[in-house]
């Protein structure tokens, strides 16, 4: 049963599901209700998108501005440097700093749709966190922030005992993570009056250090949220499919992927996705959750179509739903189809289904394959030893199951 808050953030933030933890309820509450109130969330750097795990902290970012608060994101260019161990069971390959400045640039136009960057007083930032981290000597790391944490305490965090239990090995440089973490709370209030720090809920003991910090550094007076762990109804991590990530940007994954991953969710996800990621109002939602049967699909097409809009933008969203109506209804091959170009040599119909996206190995496409999973322009396709060979501005349409279809041409 949601609780009943005052300000507009909490209560939006309840009512949508984002709510797992918060460390003071009725303050942060009373402080949201009467002043701005400056709110961030980390993201590392680490490939040149965001998938869709990340999208709902994202959202949380856009429901604070919603709210009439201030979104600050901290792209982590100083923290990519050393790696999270946070939820990872092996160390993370180290990016030079070019790399790392290039993956922000790209990271930031996600940013961009879905939140209002400007100079106002409920205006979005961006700021990188290498502004301060790589400024911070180590000697005064030591003296200033470190007799403030213990090893004993360290050693306690979920991030730490995975890989300890695990007999992995946690380097020296991961577990400093957690306090330039809490640093970054530290300077970031400072600088921007920073009182609240969101993410999900394997971050909480990082954001409780931070706010620890901050008290006995500075006297500051901060807050944390947690989300809940997202997983789909399955019990898979979301945003992972078996041909990988369903990556943000337009350039890592195409928008009819990307709307396909909506529109074949699993049924008793629609509600819960359509309030996490979508700006639908509550009654409309609860309208096409109610939806049985068959017409659930319709609440999918919904939900595939406001998230490919918001993520994407409108055209790419009506392109997207067009290829599937196409493809599903009308026997057609749509535009906006993945493609695969095979040469002039052509491809064996197994490398082909591994290459587009469709099966994660070349055994899985044997299988789908022997289970008559498989059709090429509509006719059934068996023979893993098939090559496909499209003629000259011929395109095949390679289709597994019902829900994935793809072009292939020379």
């Amino acid at each position: 049963m949601s609780q009943a808050y005052e300000s507009d953030l909490l209560r939006l933030l309840d009512e949508r599901g984002y709510i797992h933890q918060v460390t003071d309820p009725g303050a942060l509450d009373e402080l949201a209700a009467k002043e701005v109130v400056p709110g961030y969330i980390g993201f590392d750097a680490t490939a040149p998108s965001l998938h869709v795990g990340s999208l709902v902290q994202i959202m949380m970012l856009r429901r604070l501005q919603q709210a009439g608060h201030k979104p600050i994101v901290v792209m982590g260019g100083g923290t990519t440097k050393i790696g999270d161990p946070s939820g990872k069971d092996e160390s993370r390959k180290l990016l030079t700093p070019e790399v790392i400045d290039e993956n922000i640039a790209s990271i930031r136009t996600v940013f961009e749709r879905l939140l209002t960057f400007g100079e106002g007083p409920t205006d979005a930032i961006m700021v990188n966190n290498d502004e301060w981290l790589s400024k911070l000597g180590y000697i005064e790391l030591l003296r200033d922030v470190g007799p403030h944490f213990t090893i004993n305490r360290m050693l306690t965090f979920d991030s730490v005992k995975l890989r300890l239990d695990r007999e992995q090995p946690l380097t020296f440089l991961e577990f400093n993570y957690m306090i330039l973490q809490a640093f970054d709370f530290v300077e970031l209030a400072k600088r921007y009056n920073c009182r609240l720090q969101m993410g999900g809920s394997d971050q909480w003991g990082n954001i409780v250090n931070g706010m620890e910090l901050g008290r006995r550094m500075e006297g500051f007076d901060l807050f944390g949220l947690t989300t809940p762990l997202l997983t789909t109804a399955d019990g898979s991590k979301m945003g992972k499919t078996a041909a990988g990530a369903v990556w943000l940007n337009e350039d890592a994954l195409p928008a009819y992927d990307f709307w396909q991953y909506w529109r074949n969710c699993d049924d008793r996800d629609v509600g819960r996705f359509l309030r996490l990621f979508t700006d639908l109002p509550l009654d409309e939602i609860a309208k096409l959750e109610a939806l049985e049967g068959a017409a659930i699909n319709d609440a999918k097409i919904v939900l595939a179509n406001e998230v490919t809009k918001l993520v994407r933008g409108d055209e790419a969203a009506k392109a997207a739903e067009g290829t599937a109506r196409e493809t599903f209804a009308g026997g057609g091959a749509g535009d906006d189809l993945p493609t695969l170009s095979v040469g002039m040599e052509g491809m064996r119909v197994i490398a082909a289904l591994t290459e587009i996206g469709f099966t994660s190995s070349n055994g899985e496409a044997k299988r789908k394959l022997a289970e008559g999973a498989v059709k090429l322009d509509g006719e059934p396709l068996s023979d893993p030893g098939f090559v496909l060979l499209p003629g000259d501005g011929e395109a095949l349409k390679l289709s597994l199951g019902k829900k994935k279809h793809g072009l292939v041409t020379r």
